[in-house]
């Protein structure tokens, strides 16, 4: 059973999805829980299924005192890097939150300060901690979802699939077919960076 937080204050866990993707944007997610919840099977995001991610969103939403969602899309991506990205969407989460929280604790071992809210970068924080957990699931689920849709539009990179990750056969359709405005410019996006257009 993961801890419910690291503090007693009213504390955020952030975390994000995405960030080795070739295409789509980096979601993030920031989650304040109650202290005393217990939500079983939550977990890192990675550790569960599909279903299983998609039978906690719910449940996370419905009992989280607050919780927001955003993305960085490609563009930005390729503007400020993925780091920053990453950095810049889960401030952008902690910004949808309807209260603001008084501790803040982050997946990995980036972040930068938020409206002076003191905080903690958490090695492997969403298998230790629910709230980063659960922003995890959020961040995946939420992230997931938008792949699906515009796949529809590209049906040949298999989006719905891959959700964006470079796996061989997105790498393939890339070769075939080209990049669309969808894939993040600023990635090694083949193989030793065979040649493409980017127009």
């Amino acid at each position: 059973m993961l801890d419910v937080q690291l503090t007693s204050l009213l504390e955020a866990g952030t975390d994000e999805a995405g960030r080795g993707c070739i295409a789509g944007p980096v979601a993030a997610a920031a989650v304040i829980l109650p202290l005393k919840l217990k939500i079983p099977l939550l977990n890192d995001s990675k550790k569960l299924t599909e279903k299983q991610r998609y039978h906690l969103r719910p449940i996370i939403e419905k009992n989280a005192i607050s919780f927001g969602v955003a993305f960085v899309y490609q563009q930005k991506i390729d503007k400020i890097n993925i780091l920053n990205a990453s950095i810049h969407a889960m401030h952008l989460a902690i910004n949808k939150l309807k209260i603001n929280p008084q501790y803040i604790i982050a997946d990995g071992n980036h972040f930068s300060p938020y409206k002076k809210i003191p905080h903690k970068c958490i090695i492997k924080g969403d298998s230790k901690y629910q709230n980063i957990a659960a922003a995890s699931i959020l961040a995946k689920t939420y992230r997931d979802d938008y792949m699906k849709k515009i796949g529809s539009d590209f049906p040949e990179y298999k989006w719905n699939n891959n959700k964006g990750y470079p796996t061989q056969y997105h790498r393939s359709a890339i070769e075939e077919f080209g990049v669309t405005k969808h894939h993040r410019k600023s990635f090694q996006l083949l193989p030793n960076q065979i040649k493409i257009d980017f127009e």
